[in-house]
């Protein structure tokens, strides 16, 4: 079994194609110590941000036709006028032509025009920051579809202080369900009179001095209210310089699917742009005074879809900010030390000590070959063993003795 696993091991050694680099080919400096701290900290500095960028959300928009044709639409109406109940008359009337009691009633009750201090400071606010929204509404949209909040501005404070004097204004509030086709919301003086092909207001009793279309918008929205929806004429308000004033607001309806983290379901935003002018016949200005709110239905609706990105996208730009800045760090270490190598003479200097030391390399391997080569040639005579042999010669001739004395 360890052998199977020793052979699996060479062969995943073997099958590595990354070139390796030998201690004694790398060199250690400063600069090069240097970058690779910096490095090391862009690296984390940019994980850290593309961390925080992963963890939020995107949101995506589509527009696909409205097939909901037979869906009822809402109108959310909380408008403050400035005449007493018993002269204002609201309905709608629409391409259907059928009847303005088919689609509901609204509650009106008699009230003041002038609010007290806690109201009035709820309302600015309320204009203000709408008026922002209005604004600003394309840097800020992301985080108003997160937020999850329905009532952004909150509650209308109720009245503390009561004035002394008669209510002079009416509080027209409820909820219409007409349907999806264009239409014309209208509050004008004269109750409403049903008729078999529309309707009629009767203001006989009226003189000049009794119209005053003075309002104030508290809530003007369609549908159900849903997070992130910015309904441009709440906090809207105006004050008629004229009696008989008429103030059209034209709009145009867009059907919206949310789909967020917080929230789920269809509503409607929309776009408006206003007119308003003087009634007056002398003046070849014809019309009925009143408030007129003409709207008309989009037949595209927008789906709003809130996503987290992919996780193989944010592994692979991990990865490349990692190489990237691994690379771009040594080519910058690289330059940066040849710059200095250069303005501080060092660059010669090591040429001429590289090139010596090559020489010496050079006659020294030099030398290492001629001893192997000596040491190859002369190892069998050293390694010989040589025989002598102990010859003794004998001669034939005797020796002639020395003479006796």
């Amino acid at each position: 079994m360890l052998r199977h696993r020793k052979k699996a091991i060479q062969t995943v050694k073997s099958l590595d194609a990354f070139p390796k680099t030998s201690e004694e080919c790398i060199e250690k400096t400063t600069t090069g110590g240097t970058f690779s701290v910096l490095s090391l900290a862009v690296i984390l500095w940019l994980m850290v941000m593309e961390m925080m960028y992963y963890l939020e959300t995107s949101f995506t928009y589509t527009f696909i036709p409205d097939t909901k044709f037979s869906e009822k639409l809402k109108i959310n109406v909380d408008i403050t006028i400035a005449m007493p109940c018993r002269y204002v008359g609201a309905d709608v009337l629409d391409m259907t032509g059928q009847q303005v009691m088919t689609f509901g009633s609204l509650d009106m009750e008699d009230t003041w025009w002038e609010l007290d201090p806690d109201q009035r400071i709820h309302f600015d606010g309320m204009q203000q920051v709408n008026s922002y929204f209005r604004e600003q509404f394309h840097s800020i949209h992301q985080l108003l579809w997160r937020s999850g909040y329905i009532n952004i501005f909150g509650d209308f404070p109720r009245r503390r202080v009561t004035p002394s004097k008669e209510k002079d204004a009416c509080h027209v509030v409820g909820t219409l369900e007409i349907n999806k086709v264009a239409g014309n919301f209208h509050i004008t003086a004269g109750k409403t009179i049903p008729l078999p092909r529309g309707h009629a207001h009767l203001a006989v009793f009226m003189d000049d001095k009794d119209y005053n279309f003075t309002h104030r918008i508290n809530k003007l929205s369609f549908g159900d209210p849903a997070p992130g929806i910015v309904h441009p004429l709440e906090g809207d308000e105006e004050v008629a310089e004229k009696n008989l004033m008429s103030y059209q607001y034209f709009i145009t309806v867009v059907p919206t699917y949310v789909s967020t983290y917080s929230y789920r379901g269809s509503t409607f935003q929309y776009s408006v742009s206003e007119q308003s002018r003087e009634i007056a016949h002398d003046k070849n200005s014809h019309g009925t005074p009143g408030i007129f709110f003409k709207y008309d239905v989009s037949a595209l609706r927008v789906n709003v879809h809130e996503r987290h990105e992919p996780l193989l996208a944010f592994l692979t730009r991990l990865c490349g900010i990692i190489g990237g800045v691994m690379t771009c760090s040594g080519l910058m270490s690289s330059v940066v030390s040849l710059a200095v190598d250069c303005f501080t003479c060092r660059f010669f200097q090591r040429h001429s000590d590289k090139t010596e030391t090559e020489t010496t390399s050079q006659k020294t391997t030099t030398l290492l070959l001629a001893t192997e080569l000596l040491q190859t040639e002369t190892q069998p005579l050293l390694t010989s063993t040589t025989i002598t042999s102990n010859m003794v010669f004998v001669s034939d001739t005797p020796q002639s003795s020395p003479p006796e004395s």
